[in-house]
């Protein structure tokens, strides 16, 4: 590799100085940082952004995919939980992930998925155990315990979960948190297990007692959980506890930004810059001990040149001295992306989807635009025939969850914010177990979307009176083999029919596959059925 020069209005984030600069690179590295004459037209040189916890596969895109879409947005690396894969294909699935980023220019830090299956109470493909989690523990490859969504085994002190701690701690690797809304006395129990990052908060007064308790909070804005405009105010007063994630993304939206993002709309509302870019570029890197550059001599040549300090407008992005995206367009080129899947049942017939009605009173999901907290609320259905149908006028649907590993009966409750006048959606992307999800106005509808996605082995559909789309996902039913930027667009379409059938949410499809994850409360439906995730138990769809 030719050395390298680059010239510019340096960043320097732990000194909170800007200077004028050239850098020389090296064999990928930072070898010298000599100070030029002050210039104001040239553009400024920062670190590359980090995204501190973020599922690739929620993108819907394998990790290479991925990466060509993140990096014209400034983004270098991320932490990434393989849970997604793992809970579909166990190792294999973790292993996939590992092999398929590895052929791109960009630094993947995955983490072992701690809690997979993430409940007994829903049925996934795949299992990681103990045994998996020490093998994946002495990788390098691997630099953390992913997240332990096992708050109440945490905190009760479960054999099983304090051993995969305990694993962690012997390789000398943080522990992710997972623990939405654990306050005071719990949530000093859960941190005292060694758990070092929560990115589940969704209130300031939750945040601060976990910061209290020394842990990082991983601010969150992605495609469904939105918790920035409830958190960033954190930054004034413990920037050294800040870090910035998406959690889950979809490709529409990672077209269109990522991390940079964030940064952009902290500095807007007058954050201090360094504290911000502190959040966004250095704390991760620090935290998971990632060979992330950081500006300095001696440093992998991880970063970006952006045109000023205000909107953030990357111009060049580069990794190990490599320029990978210049000008908005990604310079990472295409890998052949293998398809590994586990689907397993046949097509369903409209039947399976009716429900004997014992009432018409029942319980009902309440989906919050922006959030994946799912309050319980009560709702009067239609009855005809004996059978519970749909209320469209009352926005009280039909939801299914149905198990894509073996045939067997769909769950069936009802759903309330999701707000189609007509048709069905579904989507094989259904956290944490990646069984297929449906909503719909009628039994028929459901059972085409249904059948779609079993005909392709996994993606997302829509079924209205006029047509059909399906966007398929082959790579265990849950991302995309082809281009990423294709895979944006044709989200894009089926996310717009979606919104042409009614549904006022952001992104649909995000928020219907969350519908499905036990451990985020109240009130969610496995393809077992309807469960408490208070009381971790199954409760009637219908009431007295």
């Amino acid at each position: 590799m030719n050395d390298l020069y680059i010239s510019g209005q340096l960043v320097d984030i732990p000194k909170r100085t800007i200077y004028c600069a050239e850098a020389k690179i090296e064999n990928g590295l930072i070898v010298s940082i000599q100070k030029t004459r002050q210039d104001n037209s040239l553009p400024f040189i920062l670190p590359g952004f980090v995204d501190a916890h973020v599922h690739i596969e929620s993108s819907m895109l394998v990790p290479a995919e991925f990466a060509r879409l993140s990096v014209p947005h400034g983004t270098v690396a991320t932490v990434s939980d393989p849970h997604e894969i793992a809970n579909v294909c166990g190792m294999e699935g973790v292993n996939y992930m590992i092999d398929n980023g590895k052929q791109v220019p960009f630094k993947f830090y995955f983490g072992a998925p701690s809690c997979v299956p993430a409940t007994s109470f829903e049925t996934a493909g795949g299992e990681i155990t103990v045994q998996d989690i020490h093998n994946l523990l002495e990788r390098k490859e691997i630099s953390y315990l992913a997240e332990m969504m096992n708050w109440p085994g945490t905190i009760n002190k479960d054999p099983l979960v304090m051993e995969k701690i305990a694993l962690a701690k012997k390789y000398g690797k943080p522990v992710d948190g997972h623990a939405p809304g654990l306050k005071g006395e719990l949530a000093a129990k859960y941190a005292s297990a060694g758990i070092t990052t929560d990115h589940e908060c969704f209130t300031k007064e939750e945040a601060l007692d976990k910061i209290h308790l020394g842990m990082k909070i991983a601010i969150r804005e992605g495609s469904a959980a939105k918790n920035f405009e409830a958190l960033i105010d954190l930054v004034d007063d413990f920037p050294d506890m800040i870090m910035f994630c998406s959690d889950d993304k979809h490709p529409d939206n990672l077209a269109l930004g990522h991390i940079n993002e964030l940064v952009k709309r902290a500095v807007a509302k007058r954050k201090d810059i360094f504290d911000v870019l502190k959040a966004a570029c250095i704390t991760p890197v620090q935290h998971y001990e990632m060979d992330v550059g950081q500006l300095k001599v001696g440093d992998p040549a991880d970063f970006i040149l952006v045109e000023d300090l205000k909107d953030f407008k990357v111009i060049q992005t580069f990794i190990d001295g490599q320029k990978v995206a210049e000008n908005g367009k990604t310079l990472i080129g295409r890998v052949d992306n293998k398809i590994i899947n586990n689907f397993n049942i046949s097509e369903k017939q409209v039947e399976e989807f009716g429900l004997p009605a014992d009432g018409k009173t029942v319980r009902v999901i309440e989906a919050l635009d922006g959030q994946l907290i799912t309050p319980e609320v009560r709702g009067e259905i239609n009855v005809k025939d004996g059978y519970a149908l749909s209320d469209p006028e009352s926005d009280i649907l039909k939801i299914a969850v149905v198990n894509r590993y073996e045939n067997a009966p769909p769950a069936i409750a009802f759903i309330k914010n999701i707000g189609l006048k007509e048709g069905a959606i579904a989507s094989s992307v259904g956290h944490d177990s990646h069984n297929i999800i449906a909503v719909g106005v009628d039994d028929a509808s459901i059972c085409k979307a249904v059948n779609l996605l079993i005909e392709k082995k996994g993606g997302v559909s829509a079924v209205s009176r006029e047509e059909k789309m399906v966007l398929a996902l082959p790579v265990g039913g849950i991302m995309s083999n082809e281009d990423g930027y294709k895979v944006a667009e044709a989200y894009t379409k089926i996310d717009q029919m979606a919104k042409k059938m009614g549904s006022r949410l952001q992104s649909p499809f995000m928020t219907l596959s969350f519908m499905a994850l036990l451990v985020i409360p109240n009130l969610k439906l496995s393809d077992k059925g309807l469960f408490d995730g208070q009381k971790f138990e199954f409760v009637d769809v219908f009431l007295p």
